[in-house]
């Protein structure tokens, strides 16, 4: 495991916080510290302009191959930037999915017309992604998924037709990747296409979920006879469970860092209000900081050691991949239980009119989805046992 970094890694740090310095001036002042989690509907244009800023100083997708309009970074490289733009208090990125799953996906596995196509609009910030995965009887298991895909020969396209459901800023996105059945009698990860499907067209309908903290970055979207390109489907028909898994593993990969960056702005913020309030006093509270903070440290080691084995281009990662989502989720939302019990009663206070949300309380809120999407605790839990440590597979229920 490689936890320290070469002169050369250093100057490039020097590099990108300067920038970061420099840039988030002016009009990208307000953004600082915001759109993280249950916040990421606040200045969604602003953050659209603030993608394109980053792409004009050749800061967008830098761990992609020169030749697909990225920089070639190194790993080393890419933890440095992710770390110090979540220091700066840069801006949740708009332009995550497309950048961090839907570009290494199409990389890896697209056609060269498919890459020339969708990367330079997500190089230059102008083009947001969403993920087409869960369904309502879709969730973490993913290979129950019944959304169709039927070839109409006729019009030379593919027709999609089912539902997909939290899927995040939707709403804002140009497209959408969809995984979708192309074989009707086929049953769990058999028969599963991948899909470049445009947003803004007849047959797509995008609907709001309404959450806790009043807000809507989760969608439910409506697929009526959507049109997709006979070229958008990534790989062949049948190859989409094999797609679907390698994107999975560019989600778990060095984005993560700055994942945990923003985690710690946000205990900072915990540990601000303590001091102020007082709760810092409290020996059990004060417990409970140190072991956030412990944790967090035990997070880095251990994304650390992830990445410093990580697979190949494909998108594979070593078996410690395996624990990070059900450690970060369970995390982040004990430190939303720890924010309330900091403020106290005025957890349960609301400012002044129109009586938002303040940010801890926003916070705790939405972490409660933490556990739910992108694979259940409980299913989590079962990769661990089945993938990571050989372990017999759940046996399967029927359902009377």
């Amino acid at each position: 495991m490689k936890l320290s970094f070469s002169p050369e890694d250093e100057q490039f740090r020097v590099e990108v916080a300067q920038w970061l310095q420099q840039n988030l001036t002016g009009e990208f002042e307000k953004l600082k510290f915001r759109g993280g989690p249950g916040d990421e509907h606040m200045f969604p244009h602003e953050r659209q302009r603030w993608e394109q800023k980053l792409a004009e100083g050749g800061w967008t997708c830098i761990g992609w191959p020169q030749e697909c309009g990225g920089r070639g970074c190194s790993i080393e490289q890419q933890v440095i930037f992710n770390e110090e733009y979540a220091r700066a208090g840069a801006p949740g990125r708009a332009g995550h999915i497309g950048e961090g799953l839907a570009g290494p996906t199409i990389i890896a596995f697209g056609s060269d017309a498919q890459k020339q196509k969708y990367l330079p609009g997500i190089v230059a910030g102008t083009e947001l992604w969403c993920q087409g995965y869960s369904e309502p009887g879709a969730g973490s298991d993913l290979a129950n998924v019944k959304t169709r895909a039927r070839f109409d020969e006729a019009k030379g396209k593919w027709l999609i037709n089912g539902q997909k459901v939290w899927t995040s800023l939707a709403h804002e996105s140009d497209y959408c990747f969809v995984i979708a059945r192309t074989d009707p009698d086929s049953v769990a990860h058999k028969g599963l296409g991948f899909f470049l499907v445009k947003m803004a067209q007849p047959g797509v309908e995008v609907r709001g979920i309404q959450q806790i903290t009043g807000t809507s970055e989760f969608n439910e979207v409506f697929f009526d006879n959507a049109e997709c390109d006979a070229e958008d489907i990534v790989g062949e028909p049948g190859d989409g469970w094999k797609v679907a898994m390698g994107l999975l593993g560019f989600e778990r990969g060095v984005s993560t860092l700055g994942q945990q960056m923003q985690f710690q702005n946000e205990l900072n913020a915990v540990i601000r209000e303590a001091r102020a309030n007082g709760a810092d006093h409290n020996p059990v509270i004060r417990q409970r900081i140190a072991r956030a903070h412990a944790e967090l440290k035990i997070m880095r080691y251990n994304s650390m050691r992830m990445l410093s084995g990580q697979g190949g281009s494909d998108g594979s990662l070593q078996k410690e991949a395996l624990i990070y989502k059900l450690f970060w989720a369970t995390w982040h939302r004990s430190l939303g239980e720890l924010a309330m019990d900091v403020l106290g009663p005025d957890s349960q206070i609301l400012e002044d009119g129109p009586y938002q949300l303040t940010r801890l309380q926003s916070m705790y809120l939405f972490v409660r989805s933490d556990t739910i999407y992108g694979g259940t605790n409980e299913i989590q839990r079962n990769i661990i046992a089945e993938r990571g440590l050989g372990m017999p597979k759940e046996p399967k229920v029927a359902v009377q």
